[in-house]
């Protein structure tokens, strides 16, 4: 059944369908009964997410950790900082997770000095909520290497950003700046033994940045589970 599961996920995710069990989405710029402050209209008419912009400050926030602590951007100003949206139930969270290559990543780029930052933006009562007991526990189990892991469950911040998936990845410069913005890597599968041949985007922007040169693929595609928010 589980692999039945795993082979229906990873047909949707490639032919871009959306699967009931996780709410697969290769992240079309759709919004899902979203506040009207959260949202902008295209030159169309067509209402989507109004999300961060690159080469623009970064939304500041402010937002409880696993920690107990709280963490806002504006504290790691002078530094890049990478910002993951994150579902613990998601298949295409497992698939960095599971085998350890998410927290590998982590802790190669925390060692560089970056400070990377997960964020659930799950809404109290959807099954991939966390409370900062439940995500405290997630973090410990499985050996997370983030600076820290936070809350959002009210949804500001992930539609701040316009976060739509999980996960939907960032990256700020120490300028405050948003550098990168879209999926982890260019391999939209939730298949684990895709990584190895991927392009991961996430790493491609931070090596091209701390070696000061422009940043070559400052967007792309987000793909994985919807984020749960609120109204979702």
């Amino acid at each position: 059944m589980k692999a039945l599961l795993f082979a229906a996920l990873c047909l949707g995710a490639s032919f871009g369908l959306t699967l009931s069990a996780q709410n697969i989405s290769p992240a079309p710029n759709l919004t899902l009964n979203l506040p009207a402050q959260y949202t902008t209209t295209t030159p169309g008419g067509v209402r989507v997410y109004a999300g961060a912009t690159i080469a623009h400050p970064a939304p500041n926030f402010t937002l409880q950790g696993a920690d107990g602590k709280t963490h806002s951007l504006a504290d790691y100003k002078g530094k890049f900082v990478v910002l993951e949206w994150t579902n613990p139930n998601c298949p295409f969270v497992h698939k960095f997770y599971d085998n350890g290559d998410m927290q590998k990543l982590q802790t190669e780029e925390t060692g560089k000095g970056v400070v990377w930052l997960r964020i659930n933006s799950s809404a109290l009562g959807k099954n991939d909520y966390q409370s900062p007991e439940k995500l405290a526990s997630y973090v410990k189990a499985n050996h997370v290497a983030a600076t820290a892991s936070l809350i959002d469950p009210d949804g500001k911040v992930g539609h701040a950003y316009g976060a739509r998936t999980t996960p939907h990845m960032f990256v700020i410069d120490p300028k405050g700046e948003l550098i990168y913005a879209g999926g982890i890597d260019n391999t939209p599968s939730a298949d684990p033994a895709t990584i190895a041949g991927a392009k991961n985007y996430v790493t491609a922007a931070l090596d091209e940045a701390m070696a000061g040169k422009p940043v070559t693929t400052q967007t792309a595609r987000p793909y994985g589970c919807s984020v749960k928010y609120a109204k979702n």
